[in-house]
Order: C-alpha cells, then structure tokens, then sequence
C-alpha cells in the first residue's frame, strides 16, 4: 500500500491546482486521471467549443462584411480540417502545458487510470492500493443520453464527439435547446449547414426570464435556424445514409446528423463511493457541506460532480474554497457564490445572480430597468445591436440582485455587475460612477438610474 497525504482522483479545474499546492508545500500527493488532463473545459467543453465559436464568427463576419462597405468576392468557404485543427492545437497547449508544469513537482506524482475506493482512506488504481487521510474528488461529468425512441440504433454525435467533426453536416438536428445546443447550433449554421433545434421545453435556454428566452429564440430564428419547442414524442430511425427526426404534430426531418444536447450526468457511478460511505443525490452528484467536505470526514468533491455549478470558474473557485480553508486558515463558503455565467451565442448572454423571476418570487420589492441594445451606442457603431440589457435590484435595501446583459460583449459587461455584487456595493453608488465612452458598460448607470419597482 502506497501513502500519500493527499489523493485527488480527476484532474478537471479543481483538483489539480489544489495538489500543486499542496505539493508546493512539500505535501506527497497523488493526482489520478483516467484519460486527460484538464477535465471538460480543456478537452471537450471550453477551449476547443469557444476556438469553434470563434472560427465560425470569423466566417459571419466575412460573409457580412458588404455591410460594412468590404467587399469580398466569391461566397465564403469553411475547411473543416482545418476548423478542427485549430481547436485541437488549442486543446493539445493547453494540456501539454499541465503536463510540463506537474512533471516539475517533487512531490506529485500523476497516475493515469480508473481510480476505485477500497474504503474510505483507500482507492485502488492500476491493481495498486493507495491510501491518504485527505481524498478530493475532481472526477466531472458526461453527456446525459435520454432514452428517446430508436436512438440507440442511429450514430448520434455528443457535444464531445461533435469536436472531432470534420467535415460539415448537410443538415445537424440539435436535440436540446439550452446552453450547450444553441452553441453548436449557432456555429454549424455560420460555417454553412441546415440546423434544426428540438427542445422539449416550452422555452429555449428555460432557466432565463421569458424575455430573455424569447431574444435568445430571435437571435437564432434570424440565423436561419429552424427551432420546434414543446417537442413531444421525439423519436429516430435510420434513413439510408442519414437520419429521420420525428416530433409529434411536425413533419419528419432528414438530418445528416443528430446532435444530443440535453444536460450532463457526474462520472460517479463507478467510483465505488459505496465502499467509502459517500452519500450522493438522486442524480449522483456527491452531496457536500459549504466547505465542500462530503458526509465522509476527509473526503471531498469538487468541480460539476458536486452539483453546485457546472462550469470552469466554479470549479476553479471550488479550488479556492477548498485551499483558503485548508491551506491557509480561511474560512470560505460555497453558499457566498454569486451565480455568474455566460451563453455564448453570438451575441452572447452575461449573467449574474438573480433572474427577475426568482427575485419576485423571493418576496421583494422588486425595481427593474431594461434597455434595448439598439439605445447602446456602441452596438449601433459596430451595427450589432440584437438584445437588451437588463439589471434587477432591491428597492428597499438597494441592493442589485441580478442581471442579464443579451448583446454584444454582454459576456465581458456584466462583470461591472458582478463586482458591484461581490463587493456589496448598492446600486446608487454605482449610479454616479463615471464609464469609458464609447462601450457596452457605460450603460450600466443609465439603466441604474432608470430602476422602477414592478
């Protein structure tokens, strides 16, 4: 049996930087992959799917430049070998980069192979027994497969298969109309394809307020996307070299290929948590304290398995929690989070806290103010002006709440909102700040200024 002081079974963007910390420290620890280093943001979900957006604004921006008096002529090509290319060498940096900087630790040593428990200080790794009083949990998570009728028998693509795509679809048929869909729906349809979007919601992107929703379905619509919400009956079968999408009360459609995109499943089944006592929910995400400590003493989860946010910066902040408490004697909360995220579509959708919808539920007295991105003056400079700004706040305590910024740079604006948030600033301080003219955040206090309760 080999000892460690620390085991971190997932190398996503947790667990790893909380090991190389500990093994700054001189701590052995063990850090146990089973295929990559990075996790989802590195290999199948950030870096490679945003190069992707990227390759496939450029293509937008070409075929839109007559409108901005460039001339180009021909109509635009899409090499997909070479769209492919560029996310993987993205990808490869990024993971070849982990790899130089944890062979330089003493202290680590990275294992790769499917870590069981044994118990709950031991794993087993490769026929060898490890054991460690501390065990962190990094270990992410999947594509959900629903079980719709015939789709075990067509060759479906995941939102991890469909990187390694390529070639173009003639026509992509999205099945999922939330974060990670619309994504590829979007960008298939720049680089040339027919997409189709089937969400069985009644809404696309359904955790926003329905005015959002509603933009979000606008952007895309006026794309050429075709979108079937409130799908029922979903169902697939094979039609000579491609497939046959049916939906109840629509006509069946012929896609090329099928994009699944209905959420993701934590990789804790066949951990053997069991063996260790672990708890976990109906889902199978590890259930875990405001320290991120699971119902086991010295066991912990971080990262998308552990329910609490399914992205890289909260994963990262897992991190952060976890090493303050630990390492340096702080004592962090995840409950202290403000929720922050972003869609990117393009333009993309900024979000921070509360939607108007939660905040009049919580029993507030609620103050709302809403601008169309054609008031902005620098959508209209740049003549990209789909979508508003909307701020919610507190309007007996003053406090924002929440915001939604739908249009361009809305991903990068709404950090003036966060901070404010993060830093308890209330909105009338934030009113009489003075921004840069021209950009998308000078709006903020003029939308401040025009909160009204509702």
């Amino acid at each position: 049996m080999k000892t460690y002081d620390a085991i971190f079974i997932g190398a996503g963007q947790a667990g790893p930087f909380l090991a190389a910390r500990m093994a700054e420290k001189g701590m052995k620890v063990a850090l146990i992959e089973r295929k990559y280093l990075g996790g989802t943001c590195v290999n199948a979900g950030c870096m490679p799917t945003k190069t992707l957006v990227a390759s496939a604004r450029a293509a937008h921006v070409a075929r839109t430049g007559g409108d901005y008096g460039v001339k180009i002529s021909g109509p635009i090509g899409i090499d997909m070998k070479v769209v492919r290319k560029r996310a993987e060498t993205v990808t490869m940096n990024a993971r070849n980069g982990l790899t130089g900087w944890f062979s330089g630790m003493k202290s680590m040593e990275v294992i790769y192979g499917h870590a069981t428990f044994t118990g709950a200080r031991t794993v087993e790794v490769n026929g060898e027994v490890l054991t460690a009083p501390q065990i962190f949990l990094n270990v992410g998570a999947r594509p959900t497969i629903p079980d719709f009728p015939g789709l075990a028998d067509v060759d479906y693509l995941t939102s991890t298969s469909i990187i390694q795509l390529d070639t173009l679809p003639r026509h992509l048929v999205v099945i999922g109309g939330s974060y990670i869909g619309l994504e590829f729906a979007q960008m298939y349809r720049r680089f040339g394809a027919e997409v189709t979007v089937i969400e069985r919601g009644p809404k696309l992107a359904s955790r926003e307020d329905e005015d959002v929703s509603d933009a979000i379905e606008e952007i895309i619509a006026s794309e050429g996307i075709a979108v079937h919400t409130g799908a029922e009956n979903i169902a697939f079968a094979k039609a000579g070299d491609g497939i046959t999408v049916s939906i109840s009360g629509k006509p069946d459609i012929k896609a090329s290929h099928v994009l699944v995109a209905t959420g993701r499943t934590p990789n804790t089944g066949d951990l053997g948590l069991d063996k260790a006592g672990v708890a976990t929910d109906k889902r199978g995400f590890i259930t875990v304290d405001e320290r991120l400590m699971t119902n086991v003493e010295g066991i912990y989860a971080l990262g998308d398995c552990n329910g609490h946010g399914a992205f890289t910066h909260t994963s990262y902040n897992d991190f952060e929690i976890a090493a303050a408490n630990l390492l340096d004697g702080g004592d962090r909360k995840v409950s202290s989070r403000i929720p922050a995220y972003a869609l990117y579509i393009d333009p993309p959708l900024g979000r921070a806290g509360m939607t108007e919808k939660q905040a009049r539920a919580s029993g507030r007295e609620v103050a709302v103010s809403k601008r169309p991105m054609s008031r902005v003056g620098r959508a209209n400079e740049r003549g990209e002006t789909k979508g508003f700004m909307k701020i919610v706040a507190d309007a007996e305590t003053q406090e924002i709440l929440g915001a939604a910024f739908l249009g361009i740079e809305g991903d990068e604006a709404i950090h003036g909102i966060i901070d404010a948030m993060n830093a308890g600033t209330t909105y009338p301080v934030l009113q009489w700040s003075v921004p840069i003219h021209p950009t998308v955040s000078e709006l903020i206090p003029t939308i401040i200024g025009d909160l009204k309760p509702v």
